[in-house]
Parts: C-alpha cells; sequence; structure tokens
C-alpha cells in the first residue's frame, strides 16, 4: 500500500481516519470488470468506477477511437461559432437517441457542470422573459446533483452544510423513500399522493412565480439508490405542469441504460423539458456532461440569447473533440453492441441475487431496479433503527469487501452495487457470493 501520509494527493469524499490506517488502493489498470493494484491484486469493480465504465475499463473500440481521434485533432473549444465536426456530430447524434422528437445541447465536462448550466439557463431564460424574480429550484432530500456551487446547492445531503450551502433560494422537498419515510398504516400509493400534496404546498408557499425549475433524478443514485415510489412521478408532473414550473430530469446516473432502458424517463413516463446526462455518455472515458433541451425551449432559449447578443457561458475543454469521438462510440457500443440488451437480460438474475440479503437480520431493505441495487443496513429490522455512525457500519463493509477482492459502494447505511453493461451471469455471482460472505463475516 502507498501510505497516504506520505502523499501530495488531497483526497475527496475519503474517509481520512480509515485512510492513515490503512492507505490508498492504488489502480494500476483494469480489464473487463475488474481492476489491479499496483501489487497486482484483482478487485471486481462493483460501483462501474462511479456509475460510468458502463462497458468495462479496457473496450477496444473506445480505447482506439480515443487513439485515432488524438491523432486527427487533439483538442479544441466550442465557443465563438468555432467547434470541430465531432461537437456536432455528436449534438445531433444525442437528440436523435433522446427522448426528444428536436431540440439542442450544450456540452461541458461534467454533470455537476450540466447542473450549473442548466440554472443559469433557466435563470436567464426567465429575467430575459420579464420574470426575474423566477430563479427559485426546487430539488429533493437525498437528491445528488454535483459538487460545485450550484450543484452542490442543489444536493440535499448534509454534508453540504460543512460549505454553509445551499446558497439562498436553493429549496428541498421530501425524498420519495417509501420504506424509509412512509407512515405507519400508510400504503405506498396513498405515501406517493402525500409526497405530492406536500409538493404542491411547497410551491404555493414559495410563490410559483418565483420558481425557476424542479429538478429530479429517476431514481435517486448517490442518495442510496432509491426509486421512486408508486405513482410519484405521474402524481408530480401535473402539478408541475399547472404552475409552469420547468421539470429538469437529471440523468447523469440513469441515462445510456442504467434502469434497462435508454433512459430513466422511459422507465418512468417522465416527460422533461430538459435532461441532463453524464457518466455513461463517454462509458467513463472522457470527462463529459451535456444540457440536452426540448425543441419548445431551445427555440425559446435561442431567441433571448440572440437579445443579449449570445450566452455568455462556456468552458474551455466542453465539446471537446476527443471526448466527443469517445461519446459517439460509446452510445454506438451500448445500442448496437448489445450492452442494452444484456442490462435487460442479465437484471432479472441480478434482482433475484439481491433478494437472498432480504434473510439478513441486520438487511432492512434491498431495492434498485435494472443494473443499480442497494442494501440498506440496519441495527434493528423492525424499528428500521440505523447502526450508530452509519458512515463507519458503511465503511467497515466496504473495506473488508475491498480485502475480499469486491469493491462496493458505502453511502451512509447503505451498500451500493453498479455493475457494468457487460456484465455476466457467472460475474454476478462472483459479486453477490463475495457479498455474503463480508456481511457474514461483518455482522458476526
Amino acid at each position: 500500500m502507498h501510505k497516504s501520509n506520505q502523499s501530495h494527493h488531497l483526497y475527496g469524499f475519503t474517509d481520512l481516519k480509515t485512510l492513515n490506517e490503512r492507505g490508498p488502493v492504488v489502480i494500476s489498470h483494469g480489464k473487463g470488470i475488474y481492476v489491479y493494484d499496483i501489487h497486482d491484486k484483482k478487485y471486481l469493480d462493483a460501483n462501474s468506477g462511479l456509475w460510468n465504465a458502463c462497458a468495462g475499463f479496457d473496450h477496444p473500440g473506445l480505447v482506439e477511437v480515443a487513439q485515432k481521434q488524438y491523432s486527427k485533432f487533439a483538442g479544441y473549444h466550442s465557443l465563438f461559432g468555432r467547434l470541430s465536426e465531432e461537437t456536432l456530430e455528436l449534438s445531433d447524434k444525442i437528440i436523435e437517441v433522446s427522448p426528444f422528437k428536436d431540440g439542442r445541447v450544450f456540452l461541458c465536462n461534467s454533470g455537476s457542470e450540466a447542473n450549473d448550466t442548466m440554472v443559469k439557463m433557466l435563470w436567464m431564460l426567465h429575467a430575459r422573459k420579464g420574470n426575474p424574480q423566477k430563479r427559485k429550484i426546487i430539488t429533493r432530500i437525498n437528491g445528488y446533483h454535483g459538487v460545485t456551487l450550484g450543484a452542490a446547492s442543489m444536493t440535499g445531503k448534509p454534508y453540504n452544510g460543512e460549505f454553509q450551502l445551499p446558497l439562498d433560494g436553493f429549496i428541498h422537498a421530501d425524498c420519495p423513500h417509501y420504506w424509509k419515510f412512509g407512515n405507519a398504516g400508510e400504503t405506498e400509493e396513498e405515501f406517493s399522493k402525500r409526497m405530492a400534496n406536500n409538493l404542491e404546498e411547497l410551491i404555493l408557499k414559495e410563490g410559483s412565480d418565483t420558481i425557476a425549475g424542479f429538478v429530479a433524478e429517476p431514481v435517486q443514485g448517490a442518495g442510496g439508490v432509491i426509486p421512486p415510489s408508486k405513482n410519484y412521478f405521474d402524481l408530480i408532473q401535473p402539478i408541475l405542469k399547472k404552475y409552469e414550473i420547468p421539470f429538469v430530469a437529471d440523468e447523469v446516473i440513469c441515462g445510456f441504460g442504467r434502469t434497462g432502458n435508454l433512459w430513466g424517463c422511459d422507465t418512468y413516463n417522465i416527460k422533461p423539458d430538459i435532461i441532463i446526462s453524464s457518466k455513461c455518455l463517454t462509458a467513463g472515458f472522457f470527462p463529459m456532461g451535456a444540457v440536452i433541451v426540448n425543441k419548445e425551449f431551445a427555440d425559446e432559449f435561442t431567441s433571448v440569447s440572440e437579445d443579449a447578443e449570445e450566452f455568455p457561458h462556456g468552458f474551455t475543454a466542453g465539446g471537446h473533440p476527443v471526448g466527443c469521438a469517445i461519446a459517439l462510440k460509446a452510445i454506438d457500443v451500448i445500442i448496437n453492441e448489445g450492452l442494452l440488451e444484456n442490462v435487460r437480460s442479465v437484471s432479472p438474475y441480478f434482482h433475484e441475487r439481491l433478494n437472498e440479503f432480504n434473510g439478513y437480520d441486520h438487511i432492512g431493505e434491498t431495492r434498485g431496479i435494472g443494473l443499480m441495487a442497494a442494501l440498506e443496513m440496519v441495527k434493528d429490522k423492525k424499528t428500521k433503527e440505523p447502526f450508530e455512525g452509519h458512515l463507519n457500519m458503511g465503511d467497515k463493509v466496504a473495506n473488508m469487501s475491498i480485502d475480499n477482492g469486491l469493491i462496493c459502494r458505502p453511502l451512509g447505511p447503505a451498500i451500493v452495487l453498479c455493475p457494468q453493461f457487460i456484465i455476466n451471469k457467472g460475474q454476478i455471482d462472483e459479486m453477490f457470493d463475495s457479498l455474503h460472505s463480508t456481511l457474514k463475516q461483518a455482522f458476526n
């Protein structure tokens, strides 16, 4: 192990006490769904890197496209009306495969940047249309939208208190997690109705004419893989329509196949105005984010940008030709090389194996959809009481798991699994068998 206290690297989202005791796992290379550390120890990475390495770590087609594009045109911006042909081609391709019949795409370098960009677009659009007061952004408790100032303000996680965030005007509505927040005797449908009523009350309390947009992940990812409660999106969409509040679907984690459809919007019948994309868009081979807007929004926004003479926003590496070439290939790989098909084909078995953990005294709930799942660890199954200092329990399990050759991620009291779209049944067995032995060890 490389001793962390001898390194000049500054660690993010890392339990530093554990790091100082154990040192970091320094990864040397990856093959398929496995990564190897500098001592050549092999790990099954059940988190696809960070949700994004959906085609594995060494897909030859993606490597070849990257190498070719570096030889052709190694880097350029997409500002001032100058951009690479790959950038235009990717924008067309994203609209073609999106849930929108037509629209436009703004490219940047991450989901966080895409969310910040989207907020600026909403603010500019409303102000130019004579509604400068329309600035509030509603997201949800446990929603995750990124780490830049706007995106972190949208993220409904307590750790953002470290930065005295959220900024003013970023409001967090209820988390639609029935197992955790349902009242005694309340059915799941009743719970969803309560969530919808609460949202409407919040809109009225804040003033619908002050709300710039509502942003939601189809499945809350970094909140702990929380699929929406039954009928949730069917109930909240008419409310947003009624008060003319744009709906933004944050598809950073769900997009490009994770839920078993190309988009989480398809899975939950969501009709958004804007979609945020990243992660699987380049299969983890390049940093990229995209704001995808439907035709109606695109027309309005283009018109106000013309009035302002420009949209005064952009990133040096946004629409990078190498990234765009890789994204074009990644989309092709997911759709035409059987990756999306494989997600659909192995998901039932993945969830069959996941259900085995409901037999554990200290697993309160298993949940998920497609190739994303979580196991919620509890001290007491009946009362759903969590372990004290739940980060430590999650960390303990994740570290034991790493020692056993499996990389899984603790998200608070939950253990999260989101394997690559190329995983097969034998590897699903390997993953769950390893987790069984780790949890038996941890709970004993």
